[in-house]
C-alpha cells in the first residue's frame, strides 16, 4: 500500500514491520546551521529542527542515529540506504552513524554530486560545488542494476564520426572478431576470410546483420571490395544506451528557477537524481521509503517507476503537497495511495471509495485487511487473534448487518468462534460510522442471552474526526492587457479551528481528471491570472493545519468583449 504519513519518522519507523523495505533514501535537514532549513514553516517542521537544534554536532548525530538504526531494522537484507548529506556533517555521519549501524563492511560507495557550478564567491574561497550521497546495503547481496549517463560530446565526436546519410544517424565502427579461439566460428562470409580466432556471430546472426545493413565491408579507393581488410560492425549512436557511471555525478544539474519540475522548495533535489537512485538499487514492485518527504520527489519518482512506496514527514505541507503533486501525474492505471494524517473530516472519509476505505480503516485500527475481493463472505479483514472484521461505510447500521455478519463469522470460521464464544470473547468485529438503536440492542441480546459478543467500533474511535476547513472565492475582472486577454483577481478565503497552511489552484480544473494544480502552495489566497475568450474551469483547494482541505469550483465565462 503507498502511504503518505504525517508525523516523525522515529515514531511511524517503529509501527513499520522488520525487513520490508527494499530501497530507503534519505536527504535529512543538513549539519548547517541555517535558519533556511525551516522551509514550510508549520508547526511540525518547527518543532523537527528545534530538536536536532537543541544541542551541538554530537546531538545532531544522536538525533540521526536513533533514526538510521530503526531505518536498518525495516530494511530487506538485499535491501540498501543513500543518505544525502552535505560537507557540514558528511564525515561524523559516516563515521559514527552509517559505519556502526551498517556495519564498515558494507559500505558501498561514497556518491559525489555537482549539484551547481562556481558562483562570485568562488574568487574569495575554494568554492562547495558538491553533495555527498553514501551508499550501504544491509548484506553483501545487494540489489545492483549498473547505471549509465549519456556520452560526452567529446567521445561521441571521437568514435561516432562514420554516417550513410540513409537516416539512423552516425555510427562507429566496431570488431567483429571472436576474443577466444572458436572453430565453429571460422567460416568465409562474402569472401572475406575469418579473423584468427574466428567470428564473434554465428552465420544466422551474421546474415541478420547483413540484412539489417550493419556490417561494414571494407573496399578498396577504386570501390571494389577489398577482402584483404576485416569486416566491422556498425554500432550506431541512437541505440547506444551510454557509458557506465561510477561515483562522481556531474550531469544531473539542480532545480533551476526555471525548471518545469520546480514547486518552490529551496532544497529539492531534482528527479533525474532519485530516477538514477531508484533504478540502480531497485527493481519494479519494489518499496521505497524516504522519512524525509520534504517536497516529495522521492516519491514521485518512485511513483512513476512503478515502485511501491511509503513517504513520512513531519509537516502538514509536506505531505500535502506531496499529495498535489502525485495527484498532477497520475492518470488512469496510477495505483492508489492513502494518507495518514492526525485528524481527518467525516466527508473525505463518508463519501471515498468503499473498497480503499476498508482496507485503510482496518489497518488504521491495527488488523491485518483481507486481500480477497469476492467470495470473501462479507469479512473485510481479521484483527491480529484471527478475529473476523466487517466494514460498513455507512451510518445508523441496523439490525439486519449485524444477523447477516453473525452468520458469516460462523462460516469464516466456526471453530474459532465457538472457542471466542466459550471463553466470552468477540467472534467478530463491526466498524461503521454510527450505529442504529436495532443493532446495538441486538448486540446486548446475543450477549446476555447466547454469550456470543459482537464488537461495534466506530470509526470515531480509531481515528480523529475534525470538522474541515470552510473557503469562499471572490474575484474581481480587471482591465483587458494588450493581448485582449482578461485578467481575473481571485481571492480565496479559508476558515479552519486549527488555522490555514495555504491555498492550491487548479486553472483548468476537469472533475474526471481530478485536481491537476498549476500552483501548489499560495501562502495568501490571491492569484491574478489571464484568460482568453470563453468557458474556464477553476477550482481551488484550502488545507489547513491538520491537513484537512475544502474545494471551491468556479466557472468562469467571458465573450469576445473581454465580458
Amino acid at each position: 500500500m503507498n502511504q503518505l504519513i504525517l508525523g516523525d519518522c522515529l515514531d511511524v519507523l517503529k509501527t513499520l514491520e522488520s525487513e520490508s523495505i527494499d530501497l530507503i533514501y534519505l536527504d535529512p535537514p543538513f549539519f548547517s546551521n541555517r535558519n533556511y532549513e525551516v522551509i514550510w514553516g508549520d508547526a511540525g517542521e518547527i518543532r523537527s529542527f528545534q530538536d536536532r537544534w537543541s544541542g551541538g554536532i554530537d546531538h545532531y548525530i544522536a538525533w540521526l542515529k536513533d533514526r538510521v538504526q530503526e531505518l536498518h531494522r525495516v530494511l530487506k537484507p538485499t535491501g540498501s540506504i543513500f543518505l544525502h548529506c552535505d560537507w557540514h556533517a558528511n564525515a561524523e555521519i559516516k563515521v559514527f552513524i552509517l559505519n556502526r549501524v551498517f556495519g564498515e563492511q558494507n559500505f558501498r560507495c561514497e556518491i559525489i554530486w555537482q549539484r551547481h557550478n562556481s558562483h562570485n564567491d568562488a574568487k574569495k574561497k575554494l568554492a562547495v560545488l558538491t553533495d555527498t550521497i553514501w551508499c550501504y546495503s544491509k548484506s553483501d547481496k545487494m540489489v545492483y542494476n549498473a547505471i549509465y549517463g549519456k556520452h560526452s560530446d567529446e567521445y561521441k565526436e571521437s568514435f561516432y564520426k562514420y554516417d550513410d546519410n540513409d537516416g539512423r544517424g552516425k555510427y562507429r565502427l566496431d570488431n567483429m572478431a571472436s576474443p577466444n579461439p572458436r572453430p565453429n566460428m571460422m567460416y568465409e562470409w562474402m569472401g572475406y576470410s575469418f579473423p584468427e580466432k574466428g567470428w564473434r556471430y554465428e552465420k544466422a546472426s551474421m546474415q541478420k546483420l547483413h540484412d539489417e545493413g550493419r556490417i561494414n565491408y571494407p573496399k578498396y579507393k577504386n570501390g571494389t571490395p577489398d577482402y584483404s581488410k576485416r569486416l566491422a560492425l556498425k554500432r550506431y549512436l541512437n541505440e547506444q544506451i551510454g557509458e557506465l557511471l561510477g561515483n562522481l555525478w556531474t550531469d544531473i544539474n539542480n532545480v533551476q528557477a526555471q525548471s518545469r519540475e520546480r514547486i518552490g522548495y529551496p532544497t529539492q533535489k531534482p528527479e533525474a537524481l532519485l530516477e538514477r537512485i531508484i533504478q540502480c538499487a531497485s527493481n519494479e514492485g519494489d518499496v521505497v521509503l524516504d522519512p524525509f518527504l520534504g517536497g516529495g520527489t522521492t516519491i514521485a519518482v518512485a511513483d512513476r517507476l512503478k515502485r511501491q512506496w511509503i513517504g513520512i514527514d513531519q509537516s502538514v505541507s509536506a505531505i500535502k503537497v506531496s499529495e498535489l503533486r502525485l495527484n498532477k501525474q497520475r492518470d488512469l492505471f496510477s495505483v492508489p495511495f492513502t494518507i495518514q494524517l492526525h485528524k481527518y473530516d467525516y466527508d473525505t472519509l463518508r463519501y471515498s471509495n468503499a473498497l480503499e476505505f476498508e482496507t485503510w480503516i482496518i489497518q488504521q485500527y491495527g488488523a491485518i485487511p483481507n486481500t480477497k475481493q469476492r467470495s470473501d463472505l462479507g469479512i473485510d479483514g481479521r484483527n491480529t487473534d484471527g478475529i473476523p472484521i466487517q466494514v460498513k461505510r455507512s451510518d445508523n447500521i441496523g439490525r439486519n448487518v449485524i444477523d447477516n455478519f453473525l452468520s458469516a463469522c460462523r462460516r469464516y470460521d466456526n471453530n474459532r468462534f465457538e472457542t471466542n464464544k466459550h471463553s466470552n470473547q468477540p467472534v467478530g468485529i463491526i466498524i461503521a460510522f454510527s450505529f442504529g438503536k436495532g443493532a446495538i440492542q441486538e448486540v446486548a441480546r446475543l450477549k446476555n442471552e447466547e454469550n456470543i459478543i459482537i464488537q461495534l467500533v466506530t470509526v470515531e474511535n480509531i481515528v480523529a474526526i475534525a470538522n474541515k476547513p470552510t473557503l469562499t472565492v471572490t474575484f474581481t475582472q480587471l482591465e483587458l492587457d494588450k493581448k485582449q486577454l482578461r485578467d481575473i483577481e481571485f481571492i480565496a478565503l479559508g476558515n479552519s479551528e486549527s488555522g490555514i497552511e495555504f491555498y492550491s489552484w487548479d486553472w483548468n480544473y476537469n472533475a474526471n481528471e481530478g485536481f491537476k494544480p498549476a500552483i501548489l502552495r499560495d501562502k495568501d489566497g490571491k492569484q491574478t491570472q489571464s484568460f482568453k475568450a470563453g468557458t474556464h474551469c477553476i477550482a481551488v483547494k484550502v488545507i489547513d493545519n491538520d491537513g484537512l482541505e475544502n474545494m471551491a469550483v468556479i466557472e468562469l465565462k467571458i465573450n469576445e468583449s473581454g465580458n
